[in-house]
């Protein structure tokens, strides 16, 4: 049984043991079951695009890693809202960090570990199909972090993620891994 370390509402550090017997340190979440991310492809007729979202990380820019991180809609199941489903997360961080409602949810993936040495959170990776890109609400800043929406065609991609580690922004393996269900698909 892990050890808790340190307890807050949104994060604890616990202690388990290694398979050699010594003490391991981690990170985990003990308000929420899940972590969702969400890549919306907006489909316009032939074109199809990906929504990307400039976020002001404060761990990385904490650790002077990157101002800015380009991720995905993302967020975690239950946090706010006790006995959500993973469908109903993602329908709802889609719509709070985005103002986009989805015309078909897939979920590509499951039980993705982020950091496994690092934090006991895993994640589910679904693709949002988007036939109509008009806002349904106004997206949340989520008190800052969301800094930017942008949206660009799924043949920019490449070129878009590299500008953006040539101005020195991190992109997270999350977008990584839902870019590469993405590309599966196609």
């Amino acid at each position: 049984m892990p050890e808790i370390l340190y307890d807050t509402k949104f994060l604890q550090l616990k202690s388990s043991k290694s398979p050699s017997g010594k003490d391991w340190v981690y990170a985990h979440r003990p308000n929420a079951d899940n972590v969702v991310i969400i890549v919306p492809l907006i489909k316009n007729g032939d074109k199809t695009q990906i929504l990307f979202i400039r976020e002001l990380r404060p761990p990385l820019y904490a650790e002077n890693r990157s101002r800015y991180n380009i991720g995905l809609p993302a967020g975690l199941v239950g946090d706010e809202r006790v006995g959500e489903s993973t469908i109903d997360a993602i329908k709802a961080e889609l719509l709070e960090e985005t103002g986009l409602a989805a015309d078909n949810i897939e979920i590509v993936a499951e039980n993705i570990s982020s950091s496994a040495g690092c934090t006991s959170e895993t994640s589910t990776i679904a693709i949002a199909v988007i036939t109509n890109p008009q806002p349904v609400q106004e997206p949340v800043s989520d008190g800052g972090i969301l800094v930017e929406r942008m949206v660009i065609d799924l043949d920019k991609v490449p070129e878009f993620l590299k500008k953006e580690q040539q101005k020195g922004n991190s992109i997270s393996g999350q977008t990584l891994a839902g870019l590469y269900y993405v590309l599966l698909k196609s």
